[in-house]
């Protein structure tokens, strides 16, 4: 569960405090930092203030795109969001009166090119920010998404795969705990082995 500050059990301290610092801008009206941030390519202070919430140089990178993609999906708003919920559960969101989730084919291409990238995709990932604020949809909880990001590459984490389960698991059936319960988690490995 998100807690007002945006951090959750499941979330680091520093993400957490990214994701704090970045609703602070929205609720500050500093569209002026937001703008920035959304520049990826010209760095200025908004920029090294993101990476610098970042406790490893590795992950100076990720705390850097999520804070480009938070400005991307406050782009002309005025009430922050801390969203809710992994990558995965946020896209579940994405549609319309005809089908959100699983049932809109344009969302289940978006996943399934996010979830099967080894690298992280930061471009589909952009995509998915985008298609949430279209619908008008509360985004990924962003510190979630930050330590998210940061686990991408450790192969117990499963990040990828536990977006997927997140995505295509009707709310009903997952245990809402992370990582998903054994029992999902054997079923889909064994419809994927069948």
């Amino acid at each position: 569960m998100t807690t007002s500050t945006g951090a959750g059990p499941d979330t680091s301290e520093s993400s957490g405090a990214l994701a704090s610092w970045l609703v602070s801008l929205v609720h500050n009206h500093d569209y002026a930092s937001l703008a920035e941030l959304r520049r990826p390519r010209v760095q200025r202070a908004p920029h090294f203030r993101a990476l610098w919430y970042s406790p490893t140089e590795a992950q100076r990178e990720i705390y850097g795109q999520v804070a480009f993609l938070f400005a991307v999906y406050h782009q002309g708003r005025s009430r922050p969001a801390f969203g809710h919920g992994s990558l995965g559960e946020a896209a579940r969101r994405i549609g319309s009166g005809a089908g959100r989730g699983p049932d809109d084919p344009g969302a289940a291409r978006l996943v399934d090119r996010i979830v099967s990238s080894r690298r992280i995709p930061w471009r589909h990932l952009q995509h998915a920010v985008t298609r949430l604020r279209a619908c008008d949809q509360q985004p990924p909880s962003w510190a979630l998404l930050v330590d998210d990001l940061t686990r991408w590459h450790d192969r117990k984490a499963r990040v990828p795969y536990q977006w997927g389960v997140a995505f295509h698991m009707p709310a009903a059936r997952t245990s809402g705990t992370r990582p998903a319960s054994s029992t999902a988690v054997a079923s889909l490995e064994k419809d994927s082995n069948a």
